[in-house]
């Protein structure tokens, strides 16, 4: 739907972005990891002065069961005020919200109101393998022509994985986005340097070797995703693979710079096969090449085998496992989600090649299964899982399932879902809103959130 003025909520540039009005909703996919009813999206009142601060306004159930919603994103973002390709006049509206095991899509307005979305359309998974050639829809991103998609499997659910084209109007699927893949093979997350024209698209594995859970053999085998690609974003062709060695497995979560005039980005590598460590890397500019630099090493803690689940009780460690960063819209903090320690922790990335820890919670964890000031049932199942920040950086808020086959296998008996808010300060350091914690309704568990109007994981921009 066009509009004769830009939307209000599209900034040309990331600094224009941290002076935008606080948020009071929040969007949050939820799921049940059983399958058997309809997965969701919960709307959350993120407004301190209102009566229902943090509780759950209201809920969009879909129309089937077993979708196992996971990554969502707007149609359109700050991206569409780019001058080489804009679209000034479209709106940020509807979300795009994929079923990662179903591969069906589904639209939702929130226009009309925003605290009660509708379905408007749903695309079932035939199409979008037709159209497409790919299944398994996992990142939603709103790009300056249209909306992207990284997809983990082809049409059989077989590699390769890549990226899809969505039109941000009709929603119609386009088709493959990559021209030459070159080598890559595994896809997970997508997203771009629009002042270089570059793209860069990281690994997990196809839906074979996950959707039932982690499979040991393959983890030990080094045999899950662990490079980066790079591609020619305007010619949609591979340049460059980057592989950080058989000892690290999982590649995950890509956050570029959002000034387009710095060529760095990071990136999660979720467990070393050597230590059980995790690590933040940073790929930056090497002349004409891009190249990698690990930054960041957060080691294994020590555990009693009596502690951890029987898939670590051999390592006689909790690893940390690192499954989501973000990174604010200054660029100055990196947060980092430690999934297994129960760590969210806070880094000054000013010199992104020299990361200092600022700020540092713990919040459920294998091992620890700390508490939250305002919960009231005792020790926590999870972690630090999807992370999101305010476009001001002041509040960051975090679920804790990671995925519905692994949460059971890292977390014994029972796993319960859980969001909660941090306040940040301005210089750095993070303490928890006690106010704000939901305690997830049983039956379905969180992940993903988007924020009303924009936050640093869903717009790019054009204009420093």
């Amino acid at each position: 739907m066009a509009s004769w003025r830009p939307d209000p909520s599209f900034y040309p540039s990331p600094r224009m972005a941290e002076k935008a009005k606080a948020e009071t909703i929040a969007y949050v996919a939820m799921f049940d990891p059983q399958r058997k009813t309809p997965d969701g999206i919960a709307v959350v009142d993120v407004d301190p002065g209102s009566s229902s601060y943090s509780r759950i306004l209201s809920t969009v159930a879909m129309p089937n069961a077993g979708d196992e919603l996971h990554h969502f994103g707007w149609n359109a973002c700050s991206s569409a005020l780019c001058p080489n390709a804009p679209h000034p006049h479209v709106e940020r509206r509807y979300l795009v919200v994929p079923g990662l095991r179903s591969s069906r899509i589904h639209i939702l307005d929130t226009k009309p109101d925003p605290r009660n979305p509708q379905i408007v359309k749903v695309i079932e998974p035939e199409e979008i393998a037709e159209k497409t050639g790919y299944t398994r829809p996992h990142t939603i991103h709103c790009g300056p022509e249209g909306i992207y998609v990284t997809a983990l499997g082809n049409e059989e659910g077989k590699a390769p994985g890549g990226i899809f084209l969505m039109d941000h109007d009709s929603f119609e699927p386009l088709g493959r986005w990559e021209i030459d893949r070159g080598p890559q093979q595994f896809a997970y997350d997508g997203w771009w340097h629009l002042g270089y024209d570059t793209l860069i698209t990281s690994e997990w594995g196809t839906p074979d070797t996950f959707e039932e859970g982690l499979v040991p053999e393959i983890l030990l085998g080094s045999k899950y995703g662990r490079r980066l690609h790079f591609w020619d974003l305007n010619k949609r062709k591979h340049i460059q693979e980057i592989d950080f060695g058989e000892e690290h497995q999982l590649v995950f979560e890509l956050r570029p710079a959002h000034d387009p005039t710095k060529p760095y980005g990071f990136v999660n590598c979720v467990i070393s096969l050597k230590d059980l460590s995790s690590s933040i890397w940073t790929w930056h500019r090497d002349g004409d090449k891009w190249a990698v630099r690990k930054v960041i090493s957060i080691p294994a803690e020590p555990a009693s085998a009596d502690d951890l689940p029987p898939m670590l009780k051999g390592f006689g460690a909790v690893p940390p496992l690192v499954t989501d960063i973000d990174l604010s819209m200054d660029d100055r903090f990196l947060y980092v989600s430690c999934w297994g320690t129960g760590d969210m922790l806070q880094y000054d990335v000013t010199d992104p090649l020299d990361p200092k820890l600022t700020g540092k919670v713990r919040i459920g964890g294998i091992v620890s299964r700390a508490t939250h000031p305002g919960a009231r049932n005792g020790k926590l199942s999870g972690g630090p899982q999807m992370v999101e920040i305010s476009r001001d950086g002041r509040r960051v808020y975090f679920t804790n399932s990671l995925y519905g086959a692994i949460d059971t296998q890292f977390y014994d008996g029972g796993f319960d879902g859980w969001m909660v808010k941090l306040d940040a300060k301005p210089g750095g350091g993070i303490e928890f809103d006690e106010k704000f914690f939901i305690d997830w309704p049983k039956g379905h568990l969180p992940h993903q959130i988007r924020l009303e109007g924009g936050d640093c994981s869903s717009d790019s921009y054009c204009y420093p």
